[in-house]
């Protein structure tokens, strides 16, 4: 979602484009990452989001911020709320990456879903934290 004006593709947000191609790369992991964070707490946090300011990190975002930011972008997150809302972690990934005043929705359906990533990658959630991280810190969003 652009907030404001449209921007072209610019170097300036060539994140989005960044971030795809990380997440296209790192599926597996990703999904592992996020039925362990489920089955540790949910959706009670929030949704699990990828902050790439200052440093690329993992972050919640609270139900309530989005919507509070929803209201603040005349609605214009609705489609990305009832994502969430109805979203079924036993066999798709959401989250969220947050950008240079910007944020994109990321959803996927990994084969295998996110319980057989999790089992097969064989890690646990620290583990795959630190993983992910350093991997998104060698990249150039």
């Amino acid at each position: 979602m652009i907030f404001g004006n449209p921007q072209p593709q610019t170097a300036d947000n060539k994140w989005r484009r960044q971030l795809d191609k990380f997440v296209k790369a790192n599926q597996q992991e990703l999904a592992a990452l996020f039925w362990g964070l489920w089955l540790a707490n949910g959706d009670s946090q929030g949704t699990i989001g990828i902050d790439l300011q200052p440093t690329p990190h993992f972050v919640y975002c609270p139900k309530e911020q989005i919507e509070n930011l929803n209201n603040k972008v005349e609605n214009r997150l609705q489609e990305i709320l009832g994502i969430i809302d109805n979203h079924q972690p036993e066999v798709e990934v959401v989250m969220i990456g947050i950008g240079k005043g910007e944020i994109k929705l990321i959803q996927f359906a990994p084969e295998p879903p996110p319980p057989i990533c999790f089992e097969q990658v064989g890690k646990n959630v620290d583990e795959l934290l630190e993983l992910l991280e350093q991997r998104m810190s060698e990249e150039s969003f």
